[in-house]
């Protein structure tokens, strides 16, 4: 996987010796890296210095250290927007979230938007996407429009060797949604729910996607959306 994984160290390991050690192997991990940011030091590379902060957030996160891995990897997004690197700092929005924090839902709906606005990983976009899903209640339409989103981007950014997998995991998260919000069990009714809530149409769907990140993030926004949109080739 090219994206960070939180998950790289079993702590839920079923053994009580396989648990101690995957928690002291993600330890050991993150005192070498912890290493490597001291050695570089406060004025070092700042890009360097956000990538190992990035993945010191990963490992605390792995160890149920949430609090600690937010204060690592909420500088990395400003690092990130300044070096216009949208994909690392969809990724570190994509930690923040994972470390359950006050500010999770809203480095969530940031993260989100940088994912859709800009070329990056469609894997990363489709699991940040997901998080929607999981976050939304069954009878909203958020899930939908993110789902419809996810398969979107799924077919405008696959590469050859990703698409049909990540397009069948995508259209299997839009048919659980139709499921759960409108008890959709049949072919004509799923095409009947994609047409009643307009999840046919790009242009309808990504304004309603940008709608729910509104709400997500509130007034705690960490960057002009509007301005670097208007900064971009195409608007």
């Amino acid at each position: 996987m090219k994206h960070l994984d939180v998950n790289q160290f079993d702590l839920g390991a079923e053994s009580g010796e396989e648990a101690l050690a995957s928690t002291a192997a993600a330890e050991a991990h993150l005192a070498a890296v912890e290493e490597r940011l001291r050695e570089l030091g406060e004025h070092g590379d700042a890009l360097q210095r956000a990538d190992l902060a990035l993945e010191q957030a990963a490992l605390l996160i792995a160890l149920d250290r949430g609090d600690e891995a937010w204060t690592s990897a909420r500088p990395t997004v400003d690092v990130y927007l300044h070096a216009r690197r949208w994909e690392r700092a969809a990724e570190a929005c994509d930690l923040l979230f994972r470390a359950d924090q006050p500010g999770s839902l809203s480095a969530l709906g940031q993260g989100v938007w940088l994912a859709v606005t800009f070329p990056v990983d469609p894997e990363l976009t489709v699991a940040m996407l997901q998080h929607i899903v999981d976050e939304t209640p069954d009878d909203a339409d958020g899930a939908a429009v993110a789902a419809a989103a996810a398969v979107y981007v799924v077919d405008l950014r696959a590469t050859d060797e990703q698409h049909d997998n990540l397009r069948f995991f995508a259209m299997q998260l839009l048919g659980s949604v139709a499921r759960r919000h409108a008890e959709v069990g049949n072919q004509a009714d799923f095409d009947r729910w994609m047409q009643r809530l307009e999840l046919t149409d790009p242009a309808k769907f990504l304004v309603r996607l940008r709608n729910v990140i509104d709400v997500m993030v509130q007034d705690d926004g960490w960057f002009d959306r509007d301005h670097i949109q208007a900064s971009l080739p195409v608007n």
